[in-house]
């Protein structure tokens, strides 16, 4: 009896735990870090801080014992220092500063997630799942984890906070199709959500004394649950019949949708509709083998 006596008060201490994130949306102010060369694109600074507060509203409507602290919320610039300030003193147990990537080789793609160090087991794990959520979840290419080796250079945000750290790249501003779809708004979606469930997947494995679910919300994602999904095989900036000869090589029904984005590139073209998202995955290899080779699975 005396053992039951004194696991439930450890019980309650363990839900009641907090557990701290601050989000770093990279640059802003002066420093609007890459650019595309499309005009129209909005500069990374904007597409980081978009990001970051999808991430954030997702970690705060679909969990629960997670505190959010951004270390901006607007175009400003804080210092490097201040940043590391930031998650040092509010006693963070994790970081995560969100940037896009660019490169002087425009056919550049795909994510990357960095660590300090590969000593860093918590970072590294951290980082590891949200590139293999990039790739699962968003359809992205992973360029995988690096550290300080990899660039030749600390980078300071991840090298003085004194808690498990990542910085995410998220695409390249540089590359068109890349640019395009970080730009857009299901593009910044997706991108947050698998974040969201690297963090979330996370928090459950090495916290299995803390309920992180809210059990209030029927959810169990960032991105609203779907039941088909399709694969996006492109885009334009003018409104293209679904019947073009160019679709027909796809040899399943075309949609074309409307996105809601600063970009010329308004329309997005989804070819077939499935169940299940291995059945999608299925169909992307034939599909890319048919000329579409920058095709990916979305959610519908």
């Amino acid at each position: 009896m005396l053992f039951i006596f004194f696991l439930v008060p450890f019980l309650s201490l363990a839900q009641g735990r907090q557990i701290t994130l601050v989000i770093d949306p990279g640059h802003g102010g002066n420093d609007p870090g890459h650019l595309s060369e499309d005009r129209n694109h909005l500069p990374e600074k904007d597409l980081n801080l978009k990001i970051a507060k999808y991430l954030g509203n997702y970690i705060e409507r679909y969990m629960q014992n997670v505190k959010v602290i951004y270390t901006r919320t607007t175009d400003t610039y804080p210092s490097l220092d201040e940043r590391v300030a930031v998650a040092n003193k509010n006693n963070a147990d994790y970081f995560l500063s969100i940037h896009c990537n660019g490169n002087d080789r425009q056919g550049a793609r795909g994510t990357e997630s960095h660590v300090h160090a590969m000593s860093l087991e918590k970072s590294v794990q951290l980082a590891r799942n949200i590139e293999e959520q990039f790739s699962k979840r968003a359809g992205r290419k992973s360029r995988g984890v690096k550290d300080e080796r990899d660039l030749q250079h600390s980078l300071q945000v991840l090298k003085y906070t004194n808690m498990p750290s990542v910085l995410v790249e998220c695409g390249f501003v540089t590359n068109r199709r890349e640019a395009e779809f970080l730009n857009s708004t299901y593009g910044q979606e997706i991108i947050a959500s698998a974040i969201f469930r690297a963090f979330r997947g996370t928090l459950e494995s090495n916290y299995p004394d803390i309920a992180f679910r809210r059990t209030t919300s029927s959810a169990n994602s960032s991105a609203s649950t779907s039941s088909a999904f399709g694969i996006q095989i492109a885009s334009s900036k003018a409104p293209i019949a679904t019947d073009d000869s160019y679709f027909k090589k796809a040899k399943l029904t075309i949609e074309r949708k409307e996105l809601n984005t600063k970009s010329p590139y308004k329309y997005i073209y989804i070819a077939g509709r499935f169940a299940s998202k291995a059945e999608a995955n299925e169909a992307l290899s034939q599909i890319r083998k048919r000329g579409f080779k920058d095709a990916f699975v979305v959610a519908l």
